[in-house]
C-alpha cells in the first residue's frame, strides 16, 4: 500500500467515523487519526510518521485540495526547486537495465513493508506505461514510452528529467508525483538510472 492508498484509508476512517453520528467534524478526525495510528503496528514507520504530520508542501496541497492559487504554486515551486541536489559530478545518466529494475519494484514505503535494508524501488508502472510490452500499468501519469526518442538526450532534458524524479513539485505544484528525492525515497544513483531507462536510445522506453 503506497502513501496515496494511506491516505485514501485515513480518510475513509474519518468518513466512517464521521458517519456514527453525535460527533463534529473535529472530533471525528481526532478519532480517525487515533484509529490510524493504533492500527499501524508493523510497516515502514517514516511512512507513518509524515502520514500523521504533514510538511509545509503537503499541508498547504491539502488546503487548497490541489489547486493552490498562482501565488501560492510559484512559491511552491521556487522552494521546492532550490532543494533539488543535482549529481555532483555532473553525469545524470546511470545504467537503463537498473533502471527497468527499480521502475517495476513496488517495494517500499508501502503499509507492508518492514523496516529493512532493501533499497526502495519506483514503482512507476502504477502510474505509467513505461514500455510497449506491458499489458498492465496505470494511467494516473502520462505514457512514458518513446519519452527520450521524443525529446532527445540533451543534457538540459537529462537535467530536467533528474529534477522532475527528484522533487516533482518544482515544476508543477501539488503534483500528484511522488518527491522521489527530497523525501529519501530513491537515491541519487537509482535517480540516475531511471533517467537513463527515460532517455538511453537502447532502453525499451524508446523501442
Amino acid at each position: 500500500m503506497k502513501m496515496r492508498e494511506v491516505k485514501f484509508v485515513a480518510a475513509l476512517a474519518l468518513g466512517l467515523v464521521g458517519c456514527a453520528g453525535g460527533v463534529s467534524d473535529d472530533e471525528a478526525r481526532a478519532r480517525a487519526e487515533q484509529v490510524f495510528r493504533e492500527s499501524f503496528t508493523h510497516g515502514n514507520r517514516q511512512m507513518a510518521a509524515r502520514v500523521e504530520r504533514q510538511d509545509e508542501v503537503q499541508a498547504l496541497c491539502s488546503r487548497y485540495r490541489n489547486e493552490p492559487p498562482k501565488d501560492v504554486a510559484e512559491k511552491i515551486e521556487r522552494e521546492q526547486a532550490a532543494g533539488i541536489r543535482y549529481p555532483a559530478s555532473g553525469k545524470f545518466l546511470g545504467d537503463w537495465r537498473q533502471g527497468e529494475r527499480i521502475a517495476q519494484d513496488g517495494y517500499g514505503m508501502r503499509f507492508t513493508d518492514p523496516d529493512t535494508r532493501r533499497p526502495n524501488g519506483g514503482g512507476c508502472y502504477n502510474c505509467h506505461r513505461i514500455a510497449p510490452a506491458e499489458i498492465s500499468f496505470g494511467t494516473i501519469g502520462p505514457s512514458l514510452h518513446r519519452f527520450g526518442a521524443l525529446r532527445g538526450t540533451s543534457e538540459a532534458i537529462q537535467r530536467y528529467v533528474f529534477g522532475k524524479i527528484y522533487d516533482s513539485q518544482a515544476f508543477t505544484a501539488c503534483s500528484h508525483m511522488p518527491r522521489f528525492g527530497s523525501n529519501g525515497v530513491l537515491t541519487e544513483a537509482q535517480i540516475r538510472d531511471l533517467v537513463a531507462l527515460l532517455l538511453d536510445p537502447d532502453s525499451p522506453v524508446n523501442k
